[in-house]
């Protein structure tokens, strides 16, 4: 019996018969008495309540860390550069949301965190701003979220913490915005200028691109209306809001818009990669045009100023595979730089320190001592040539000491040296555990104080999980040399849903799976992740190793068919130009890039001309040696899948020609 083709179109039915059955549970809710758990309003005055018991401020010293979040604000103090202050936040286990109005200020000289309580706070929120001004900190907006996501929140309240007493104080004042959240707030000179973001009713979602100045003199809104025929930035939530001297440029976003066809209201979600200038003297907007090597389109990344450059960190890029059945995410930990003088963009990879040894080599190599030497060190040793190290397809690894990481697999090393690297190793790419670097992620908060940046908490998702961060990662912004994870992240509680609903479209999907089995490609949640057969789920790192060893046995067709696509999406969606095609060798890799790790070189050590080439090549190797064990992997894995698939043909023609023979069957 020959193999089950999958249905034309399966997945896409699929995510209509969940979407409409979403629908269905929301006009049901709609219809029913709101429970006590979704009641905001009740919650809110409940919370409002208990704030009214507080007379006195109260500072918790020496504190355990905050627990995991997103969308929350961290501010340097102004005061204090090597303080920060973290305020509210969002985390969700699975289950049910928790929204805090918890407020921190981090030490980093110390290490010590304080907790502070204080009368008259503002409720809790989320994907909220705030800034710092002087001796105190102004937060606006944001929202509020029942435990059951049934109900939403926001907020158009001002608030205003002084930094010296802890004493909150809300400001009520005609002409602010309206209620919003995933708005962007910035601060120039003594003016606090507010742009977008959007209101959720549920039954509907509004996006803004409405301008609101605040007067911190005057203590005035004003609302900057568009003046005929001048461009303004559509609407958007979600964008990076950020100052240089008289501009402020506003960069990306998110927004969704209503399906144009007929007999179809379905909402597309659009990701904004556009640069915009506004001067703030005259509230006039431009287009920027994006010079140098600007980051790939992404959204919920993360945007910090230091000096005249901006660093923008993380984000997460959606792609479409098998006719837009699967929709796969991959979470970044790229740094990118945005030079505000000039208007160019380009990468910030980390310095490679070289080796009293190296720099030895490198002279012998300069000056044409050793050629053959330097070819096997893989150095540079004139202008155009580099070290080849074969095809990836010819030349598998052939030594691993270490287990790599696979997909959501984190490399395995002692547990004394996996908590001295922090979870150092990126869950959705094979590196070396040797390099620190934060995960890739999203609705992560950065600053800069002190030329050192730190990065903060976040989201990312491993399979349909939601993993929500509460590490700390800082990098020398004058060295760029290597990250240090000053706080490890914990692992958070994930708990499933199970309300009977779910359980029904559980035990159907699995019928589905049942039913097709053997079917090609994965299918995809009514989230839009990738909801995975057993082929999709990642392997073992102990299988993994033991596979590219060639110890272990085979992986089933299916398996390997779900691997290959996602190693595949993987690579695809990461920048091309840091990224090795599969099979292609560390020559050929720098040779199509090279103009792209010579411009990072530049920016690390100022040289020209060799100097530059070879700066620029041991960027290159670098990065190729981080991928190169999942880019091995790949390779064994499609030549073996060329292979069955060859024998398997010769064996469906030897059957049908027997069969042809016993019994010919008219043609249908």
């Amino acid at each position: 019996m020959g193999k089950k083709t999958k249905k034309p179109g399966k997945g896409k039915e699929k995510t209509e018969r969940k979407t409409a059955k979403a629908d269905e549970k929301r006009a049901r809710r709609d219809n029913k008495k709101i429970s006590e758990e979704d009641d905001i309003d009740a919650i809110l005055l409940s919370i409002q309540k208990e704030e009214a018991k507080k007379k006195e401020i109260h500072i918790e010293e020496n504190v355990p860390k905050p627990s995991p979040r997103s969308n929350c604000s961290l501010n340097i103090n102004p005061l204090k550069e090597t303080e920060l202050i973290i305020y509210g936040g969002e985390y969700y286990n699975g289950n049910k949301t928790y929204v805090y109005g918890d407020l921190y200020r981090y030490d980093a000289d110390k290490n010590e965190w304080k907790l502070i309580s204080s009368p008259n706070s503002p409720p809790p929120r989320s994907a909220h701003q705030a800034v710092a001004w002087k001796d105190h900190l102004y937060i606006f907006g944001g929202e509020f979220t029942s435990p059951n996501q049934e109900r939403f929140h926001h907020y158009k309240d001002f608030w205003m913490l002084d930094l010296k007493t802890n004493q909150w104080e809300q400001i009520n004042l005609k002409g602010c915005p309206s209620p919003r959240s995933g708005h962007r707030m910035v601060l120039y000179k003594h003016k606090i200028v507010v742009f977008g973001g959007f209101y959720d009713t549920l039954r509907e979602v509004r996006y803004f691109n409405d301008l609101h100045v605040f007067d911190l003199y005057t203590y005035k809104w004003q609302e900057v209306k568009p003046r005929l025929g001048c461009i303004w930035p559509s609407a958007r939530s979600g964008f990076q809001f950020f100052v240089f001297q008289d501009e402020i440029f506003l960069y990306g976003g998110y927004s969704k818009e209503v399906s144009s066809e007929k007999n179809n209201s379905s909402e597309k979600g659009i990701v904004h990669a556009d640069l915009w200038s506004l001067d703030p003297r005259t509230w006039e907007w431009n287009k920027v045009k994006k010079n140098g090597m600007p980051p790939g389109p992404r959204a919920g990344f993360t945007i910090a100023v230091h000096k005249k450059r901006a660093l923008l960190f993380g984000g997460v890029v959606d792609m479409e595979i098998e006719a837009g059945d699967v929709m796969m995410s991959l979470f970044l930990n790229e740094l990118y730089g945005f030079q505000m003088d000039s208007h160019r963009w380009y990468p910030l990879e980390l310095r490679k320190e070289k080796s009293t040894k190296d720099k030895k080599k490198l002279d012998q190599q300069l000056s044409g001592s050793s050629l053959e030497k330097g070819k096997a060190d893989g150095s540079v040793d004139n202008d155009e040539e580099v070290p080849d190290f074969g095809n990836g397809n010819d030349e598998i690894t052939k030594s691993f000491t270490k287990k790599i990481s696979v997909n959501d697999a984190v490399a395995d090393v002692s547990k004394e040296k996996a908590q001295e690297h922090c979870n150092s190793a990126d869950p959705q790419t094979s590196i070396s555990v040797e390099v620190v670097k934060p995960c890739g992620r999203i609705n992560s908060c950065m600053v800069v104080g002190r030329d050192t940046l730190y990065v903060y908490g976040g989201m990312m998702e491993i399979k349909d999980q939601e993993i929500t961060l509460d590490d700390l990662y800082t990098l020398n912004l004058s060295k760029l040399d290597e990250w240090k994870c000053i706080i490890p992240a914990t692992e958070s509680e994930w708990m499933e849903v199970s309300d009977d609903e779910d359980e029904d479209d559980d035990e159907e999907d699995s019928d589905d799976e049942e039913a097709n089995s053997e079917s090609d490609s994965d299918e995809t949640d009514e989230d839009g992740n990738v909801e995975m057969n057993d082929g999709g789920k990642a392997l073992e790192t102990e299988e993994a190793v033991a596979i590219l060893r060639g110890e272990k046995k085979k992986l089933r067709r299916k398996e390997k068919r779900a691997r290959i696509e996602q190693i595949r999406a993987n690579l695809g969606l990461s920048d091309s130009q840091r990224t090795p095609v599969p099979g292609e060798s560390l020559r050929e890799f720098y040779k199509r890039t090279n103009m792209y790790w010579q411009m990072a070189a530049h920016e690390h050590t100022q040289h020209t001309g060799k100097e530059l080439r070879k700066d620029g090549f041991d960027l290159a190797e670098s990065r190729y040696k981080e991928l190169k064990p999942i880019l091995d992997e790949l390779a064994i894995l499609e030549a073996e899948q060329k292979t069955e698939e060859a024998e398997g043909a010769e064996t469906s023609s030897g059957k049908r020609n027997n069969k042809n023979k016993k019994n010919k069957a008219p043609q249908r």
